[in-house]
């Protein structure tokens, strides 16, 4: 059985450098959007092993994401990673109390992402 994850960035560059790091993985593949917009249509349509989400995008932003996601019983316990430019301790509270479990700030070496996402999704 495969693993999905769904990456949430507005920023193709920044979005395709993730799904790379998140495929890199056997048996993982990477559903990727460019706003939160976009993430909330998908929800209801998927089932996903893990979410990876910015915190900055133009329509809803990734904290507001999180909250809806942890509020929706389909996808409540599923993993979410934020990986943003915001590396202010108030930022990283704020994102860790809504419900992430992961903290990223760009830049970050795809090790580090493939590590994470090893355990989360407890691969070998």
């Amino acid at each position: 059985m495969g693993f999905k994850v769904l990456i949430v960035e507005d920023s193709k560059s920044s979005r395709e450098f993730i799904a790379a790091a998140v495929e890199s993985i056997s048996g993982v593949e990477a559903i990727t959007t460019a706003s939160g917009f976009e993430a909330l249509r998908l929800l209801p349509r998927h089932r996903f092993d893990l979410i990876i989400t910015d915190i900055n995008m133009p329509d809803i932003n990734g904290l507001e994401l999180i909250n809806f996601v942890k509020k929706t019983p389909q996808h409540c316990d599923t993993p979410l990673f934020i990986i943003t430019t915001e590396g202010r301790d108030q930022d990283r509270e704020r994102g860790m109390k809504l419900g992430a479990v992961e903290y990223l700030v760009k830049p970050f070496q795809p090790a580090s992402l493939e590590r994470l996402l090893r355990h989360y999704l407890k691969l070998a």
